[in-house]
């Protein structure tokens, strides 16, 4: 199977000179130049790898994730400007499984909403997903496993189709470039993703986006899967009751891409800058609305209150956004859930 990935390892390595080069052309860099800063301290960190306590195999894990990690990074990038969702699902769903045509008819519509989506790029939902978004609007993202991952029809031999040996980094991805998630009916895998998910989503390692769960009419695998959270984790307080609002289950293509749409409603994006957390806004609020929110997301500040208030200085490295209204306030950081109910709150005003 040849892809985009398997071209770019097979290129030579640099000579030693064109090395030595590159080096001294990073470590004459500006010391203001952030990116070489960074790529000084990669090469400073690659360096220490050269140390006889570490086996081959470890260098061997290190080396794959980085060139895994680097062509994926290339191959978004040209896309960095589209809105994108990542569908999780089985690879054994069948084309007459009401669930594959479920699959279908949301990848459909997601792409008229501006969306590119991103599957696993095998079989199953995936190949549903991809059928219906169409090859110019998706990226698969597979895996290199002895059964059931080959890429399937519509994602072959794409550009954007990028092969990983690794599940780390290809679940990096999976939450990095996605703007929303979607999950269909599936096995092992896609709990492992969804749990992934949610755990990310759960402890603010992400950014808030919203996650769907789709079944079709007729089918109960998120209920049942509902009952086991309620029943088994929050009834025994290892979850907290806010914690149900960060995906939705849903029987119909048309509410869960309401529910996507109503999230990026008003909100835009989120930027830390130390303490102080900025909910980008594409509109604004009224004073009156923004003193009621003390009363009701009190919890979430760590001091003072909220303010409307226009870009920060550190956001300067992101001028697109700089007309942005935005929401500030000092988080104490303990509840990405009830972050996710503020935003829910701000669409809805």
């Amino acid at each position: 199977m040849k892809t985009s990935q398997t071209h770019s390892q097979s290129r030579p390595l640099p000579s030693n000179e064109e090395l030595l080069n590159q080096v001294r052309l990073l470590l004459d860099s500006p010391e203001d130049d952030l990116q070489a800063s960074i790529m000084k301290e990669l090469l400073a960190g690659t360096l220490r790898l050269h140390d006889p306590h570490l086996d081959i195999l470890d260098l061997k894990i290190v080396n794959r994730a980085v060139k895994e990690l680097r062509h994926a990074f290339r191959v978004f990038h040209d896309y960095r400007d589209r809105r994108k969702i990542s569908i999780f699902g089985s690879a054994r769903t069948a084309p007459d499984d009401s669930n594959y045509r479920m699959a279908f008819q949301f990848s459909r519509q997601i792409v008229e909403e501006g969306f590119m989506v991103i599957t696993g790029g095998a079989d199953g939902i995936m190949r549903a997903c991809q059928e219906g978004a169409g090859r110019e609007n998706s990226f698969g993202v597979n895996i290199m496993l002895p059964f059931e991952q080959g890429p399937n029809a519509t994602i072959a031999d794409d550009p954007k189709l990028v092969t990983f040996k690794y599940f780390f980094t290809r679940k990096l991805i999976f939450q990095k470039e996605a703007n929303a998630i979607a999950l269909f009916p599936g096995g092992f895998g896609t709990h492992d993703e969804g749990f992934e998910i949610l755990t990310l989503a759960q402890t603010g390692k992400s950014d808030p986006q919203p996650i769907v769960c789709l079944q079709a009419p007729g089918c109960d695998y998120w209920d049942e899967w509902y009952a086991f959270i309620k029943r088994q984790l929050l009834a025994r307080q290892l979850i907290n009751p806010e914690d149900l609002s960060l995906f939705k289950i849903t029987t119909s293509v048309d509410e869960a891409i309401d529910e996507i749409r109503k999230f990026y409603r008003r909100f835009h994006s989120i930027r830390y800058v130390g303490r102080l957390l900025a909910i980008r806004l594409k509109t604004s609020i009224t004073p009156e609305q923004v003193s009621g929110l003390h009363e009701i997301f009190g919890d979430l500040l760590s001091e003072g209150t909220f303010e409307l208030r226009g870009s920060l200085p550190e956001e300067l490295d992101e001028p697109d956004l700089k007309s942005l209204p935005r929401l500030a306030f000092i988080s104490n950081r303990k509840s990405a859930s009830r972050l996710r109910q503020l935003i829910d709150h701000l669409n809805l005003l």
